[in-house]
């Protein structure tokens, strides 16, 4: 049995070499790995997965034994041979043929996100986004950095779509929306543009993006166009009341640091937003997902 020490070590060597685990997910990604085996009749073995992709044997081996190890794919030996083939996990959202793939998120996060990261230290120094030092794009006009290209803009939308494809039930059904009849589900250009009259608003993942100011904005814009008895549905991961945890809604906070100009945050802080707009009867309710849902 390990020591104290020895535990401690080994959690410390495990949190550094996160980075190594994303890169190994996005490289079978996008060499196409997944796909590869979901199509094969039957399990393959690294030399033949090799030849299939045009890669190095020795190179894939690696990596098909490393996703063994991240119960990504799985092995099983014949006559000495090891034959790979996809796991449950890989087969429900890394096969571009299932409506869960998260393909197109995780490229987004492989292409733009992680280049954004390796500036975190410059990002908790400045408080900003790091989108000029990442990629040499200006960043005061937050989604024409984002969507600097066309290319980007809709991987950056498919990558969305990936997610709610997984994640949208739980949201929506976390309150009875049947007394709204007409949603208006807010993107583009929000702080602007004259919004359509509806009975509801959702904003998914949109306030997380902006300071309080401008959530105060886009709120009382709301506010404003709302019918009636209407509301707001705000999807977001929120934070715990004293803001430290849960650590994926921690990363998510500082992925907006170096992303927008935004971060993640607590009920209370929302429900300070919602109210200084004009919303009342704020609740909030926790899915056990990614993401929860508050009403207001």
């Amino acid at each position: 049995m390990s020591s104290p020490e020895e535990q401690a070590f080994r959690l410390l060597t495990e949190y550094s070499n996160g980075f190594m685990v994303s890169q190994v997910l996005f490289a079978a990604c996008e060499l196409g790995v997944f796909d590869l085996l979901a199509e094969a009749p039957e399990p393959l073995g690294a030399a033949a997965v090799a030849a299939r992709l045009g890669t190095s044997s020795h190179g894939t081996e690696l990596l098909l034994d490393t996703c063994v190890s991240l119960k990504l794919l799985q092995v099983e030996t014949k006559t000495g041979k090891a034959l790979y083939q996809n796991t449950e996990l890989s087969s429900t959202y890394l096969v571009r043929a299932s409506p869960k793939c998260q393909g197109n998120m995780l490229r987004y996060l492989a292409r733009t996100t992680y280049l954004c990261w390796g500036h975190l230290t410059q990002a908790v120094r400045d408080g900003r986004n790091q989108y000029l030092e990442a990629f040499g794009v200006p960043s005061d006009q937050l989604f024409s950095a984002i969507y600097r290209s066309e290319d980007e803009r809709l991987q950056f939308m498919r990558g969305l779509q990936d997610v709610w494809s997984v994640s949208g039930r739980p949201v929506l059904g976390a309150f009875d929306l049947s007394p709204f009849p007409l949603i208006c589900d807010v993107g583009g250009d929000f702080f602007k543009d004259p919004l359509p009259e509806a009975d509801l608003y959702i904003l998914a993942r949109v306030l997380h993006d902006w300071t309080d100011e401008r959530c105060s904005r886009l709120l009382a814009r709301i506010h404003g166009a709302c019918k009636p008895g209407g509301g707001v549905l705000v999807i977001e991961s929120l934070l715990a009341a004293d803001g430290r945890g849960p650590l994926t809604a921690q990363l998510y906070s500082l992925n907006m640091l170096v992303q927008t100009e935004g971060r993640e945050r607590t009920p209370a802080q929302y429900r300070a937003l919602l109210a200084a707009a004009g919303f009342r009867h704020v609740q909030c309710r926790r899915t056990g997902g990614l993401y929860d849902a508050i009403l207001a």
